[in-house]
């Protein structure tokens, strides 16, 4: 999740124009059918203008519309609240419902089959899910390549293979496709392989020849699951060809590629709609762990700015050590922190996915994001300070009072930065420290969630004057599992122009307004 410079939403375009159109109804004391009306055309310009095929967009606005012209919504105490429920209750229809797993349990080897169109990123999909599938699912794994038309295809699954560490069927000059699969098939069973990931050969288009192969090769496999890999960017583009493909082929679902690359998410909010195929995983960077699976609920709540909290958690239980958080919570006790805390922290930040992979999963931070962006509040502002740390000796770690002017000007020098840089970390350490003493006093986690109000009305959902319960808690989860210490991020959004962001920059300067 490396992939971020402040953060990264797939529907970014999307959530601010329904964000405006949000506020301006939670605004309002009361609703009338008029205003849902007005409100839900400038609902369909932004989704026509995210790229949302048209009948999606005709589908999606009478549904709500049903729904939000009602008595029960248009009297109750929170209207708009109630027209933005309605909405996310739609939203997550229109993208599924419920995530689709893979069908991959059942008597060994479950043949996986990948197909596309030649540069939706296929090949490198089949490396992501099979590092997925050992990784995550704990399955042994085999690749095969299909691919003999494609120069160096085999070759670079080969690659891919071995940076996963799954084994690759070998090749042999002169097979075809089907002989290929008939050999990985008996390869597999031979080897205990669990799943059999095929990589079909794509073209530049649908032609007879790759669909009869596509379909020889489906009988000889009889596959768990047949995805299609598109490309997020092409948008619309991506769903037709999705369509197409499912109209000759039996597909189980899709996998959207660069959609680190797409801040509309039209190919994804129509997919579902339009092709009757879920969207199981979306490739979120070219890195091999680059590969997320699709949740509708989360997604629909990354579109309404209502983060996604709970990945966010789970994102912190794969990548925080228990004994590293024990550690932290222990130093919390004891009213501890010192620059190898700190240090700590950006390790678990940058882990986690950096500034920007936290940032994109919490509620209510869009507006934020932009802020920090034009203060040059990212992840280059977490290295340069990682970097000032690491040109501190040990003793200066532990003791900043140690740091006279020699001392900051030779780290300074160490560190290719200024010594205003160093003067800054070393105040939002002191700050930081002074808040964990603090905590300390009030019981540790114990005091945590009442700490939890410093998020403000940053970690809301659109237009909600107060936080909502269930984030608190999570964030509350999630604090625990970086040893009650998350470098600030509940506190971001009220101290943003303050006092500073401990561990990620200073007050933003006069002149930079």
């Amino acid at each position: 999740m490396l992939r971020f410079e402040l953060g990264f939403n797939m529907f970014e375009n999307l959530t601010d124009k329904l964000g405006n159109v949000f506020k301006g109804l939670t605004k309002r004391g009361a609703l009338t059918e008029k205003d849902v009306d007005e409100a839900l055309k400038e609902v369909r310009s932004a989704l026509l203008e995210a790229d949302v095929a048209l009948s999606v967009v005709r589908e999606f606005i009478d549904k709500v519309r049903i729904r939000a012209v009602g008595e029960e919504v248009l009297r109750s105490v929170t209207p708009g609240q109630q027209v933005i429920k309605i909405v996310n209750d739609v939203l997550i229809e229109v993208l599924g419902s419920k995530e689709s797993d893979l069908l991959i349990d059942h008597s060994p080897p479950a043949v996986i089959l990948l197909v596309g169109l030649q540069g939706s990123g296929k090949t490198t999909t089949a490396g992501k899910l099979a590092l997925h599938l050992k990784t995550k699912k704990r399955k042994k794994v085999m690749l095969a390549s299909l691919d003999i038309y494609r120069p160096a295809a085999r070759e670079q699954l080969r690659i891919l293979g071995e940076q996963a560490e799954v084994l690759v069927l070998p090749e042999i000059d002169g097979e075809s496709p089907e002989q290929i699969a008939k050999r990985a098939m008996a390869a597999s069973k031979v080897q205990a392989i669990d799943v059999l990931i095929l990589d079909t050969a794509g073209r530049t288009t649908l032609d007879t020849a790759m669909m009869s192969e596509a379909k020889e090769v489906f009988k000889i496999s009889n596959p768990s699951e047949t995805l299609l890999v598109a490309d997020a960017m092409t948008g619309q583009d991506a769903v037709q060809t999705a369509k197409s493909f499912s109209e000759l082929i039996k597909i189980s679902g899709v996998i959207l590629t660069r959609s680190d690359g797409d801040a509309r998410g039209g190919a994804a909010l129509s997919m579902r709609s339009v092709t009757g195929c879920p969207i199981k995983f979306v490739g979120v960077s070219e890195k091999l762990d680059g590969l997320e699976a699709f949740y509708p609920d989360r997604a629909a709540g990354r579109i309404l700015d209502m983060g996604d909290v709970v990945s966010l958690v789970e994102k912190a239980a794969e990548t925080i050590a228990e004994e590293d958080a024990a550690h932290m919570m222990k130093r919390m006790s004891q009213g501890s922190f010192d620059m190898n805390d700190m240090l700590k922290q950006i390790g678990q930040l940058k882990k986690m996915g950096g500034l920007g992979g936290i940032m994109s999963m919490l509620p209510g931070i869009g507006k934020l994001q932009k802020q920090m962006a034009a203060n040059n509040f990212n992840d280059k502002a977490i290295s340069k300070q990682e970097a000032i740390i690491f040109s501190m000796t040990k003793k200066e770690r532990v003791n900043v009072a140690l740091l006279n002017a020699s001392r900051r000007k030779r780290i300074a020098s160490g560190s290719g930065t200024q010594v205003s840089d160093v003067n800054r970390l070393v105040k939002q350490q002191q700050d930081m420290a002074r808040m964990m003493k603090k905590m300390g006093k009030m019981g540790g986690l114990g005091g945590l969630k009442n700490m939890m109000s410093s998020l403000g009305g940053g970690m809301t959902n659109p237009g909600e004057g107060q936080n909502s319960p269930v984030d608190a808690n999570k964030m509350a989860e999630l604090q625990k599992m970086m040893g009650g210490n998350m470098p600030n991020i509940g506190n971001m959004a009220s101290r943003f122009g303050g006092m500073g962001l401990p561990g990620l920059g200073g007050k933003p300067s006069k002149k930079r307004r």
